[in-house]
C-alpha cells in the first residue's frame, strides 16, 4: 500500500501530544545537582509505564562538523556521568575519537518530559567495558561479537551467517572478549529538564557547571574544565 503525500499530511496533522494528565514540576524543590533529579524522573517514567525509558538519542559530529544522531541504551548514570557503550570502530566511536563532545536526549511522552545532557565524552577501561557487557543479555554479547558496526554490508545472508555464529559463541562462551566494545561516559556540562504543559507553558530548568577560577569570578563558564570540576548553577529557560 502506497501512502500519498496528502494522506501523510492528514495523518501528521491529526496527531496530538500529552493526551493525559501531566505531572507537576516544582523547580523550587529541585536539588542542587542534576543527577538526583534525573534518577527521580527516570524512576517516575518507569512507574508511569513509559516504554523503554532507558533509550536515548546520542548526537555527535564528524570530522567536518556535520551532525549525526542515533538511538541507543543508557548503561548507567552516576557521579562520573551518563554511560553508554559501542564499538570503537563504529561511526559514533570514530566521531567521538575525533571530537569527544556529545549530547544526549531522553523523551518520555507518557509524562511529557525530556532530559537533555551535553558535555565531554571519555572512555572507560577495558575491564569496565567487559563488566558492562557481562550484565547484559546473550543477544547483546552476540551483537558485540558480530562487530563490524556501521561498515557496508554486502547482503543480509552475510549478516545472518555472522550473527548465527556470534549467537552460538555467546551461548558457549559467555565471557568471550569483544575487543572493540568500548564504554563511554558523557561528563555533563549542561543538563536540562523539560516538563511539558498542555497550555504550552512548559517548564525548563537548566543546570550549568561553572568554576570560580583564580580571579574569583564565580559566574564564569570554564569550557576547558570537564567532568567533576566546578559547581552547578540553576536557571529557568523560556519555553
Amino acid at each position: 500500500m502506497t501512502t500519498t503525500a496528502e494522506e501523510f499530511r492528514k495523518a501528521l496533522h491529526s496527531l496530538r501530544v500529552w493526551d493525559t494528565e501531566l505531572p507537576a514540576f516544582d523547580v523550587d524543590r529541585a536539588p542542587a545537582e542534576p543527577l538526583g533529579l534525573f534518577h527521580e524522573w527516570f524512576a517516575h517514567a518507569v512507574t508511569a509505564g513509559q516504554a523503554e525509558p532507558h533509550t536515548m538519542s546520542l548526537a555527535t559530529a564528524d570530522g567536518e562538523g556535520r551532525p549525526d544522531v542515533r538511538t541507543l541504551m543508557l548503561h548507567d548514570a552516576d557521579e562520573r556521568g551518563w554511560h553508554f557503550a559501542s564499538h570503537s570502530g563504529s561511526a559514533k566511536g570514530r566521531q567521538l575519537a575525533g571530537r569527544p563532545e556529545a549530547a544526549l536526549g531522553f523523551y518520555w511522552p507518557a509524562v511529557g518530559r525530556q532530559v537533555r545532557v551535553r558535555g565531554r565524552v571519555v572512555t572507560g577501561g577495558a575491564e569496565e567495558a567487559r563488566a558492562s557487557l557481562a550484565v547484559r543479555s546473550r543477544g547483546a554479547l552476540a551483537a558485540a561479537l558480530t562487530g563490524r558496526q556501521s561498515e557496508v554490508l554486502g547482503s543480509l545472508d552475510e549478516l545472518y551467517a555472522a550473527s548465527s555464529a556470534a549467537w552460538e559463541r555467546a551461548g558457549s562462551e559467555p565471557d568471550a572478549p569483544a575487543p572493540s566494545w568500548t564504554l563511554y561516559v558523557l561528563e555533563p556540562r549542561e543538563v536540562e529538564f523539560f516538563q511539558g504543559d498542555a497550555q504550552r507553558r512548559h517548564v525548563r530548568l537548566r543546570y550549568r557547571r561553572y568554576d570560580a577560577g583564580a580571579d574569583g569570578d564565580a559566574g564564569r563558564d570554564d569550557d576547558a574544565g570537564h567532568g567533576g570540576g566546578g559547581a552547578w548553577v540553576r536557571e529557568l529557560l523560556w519555553p
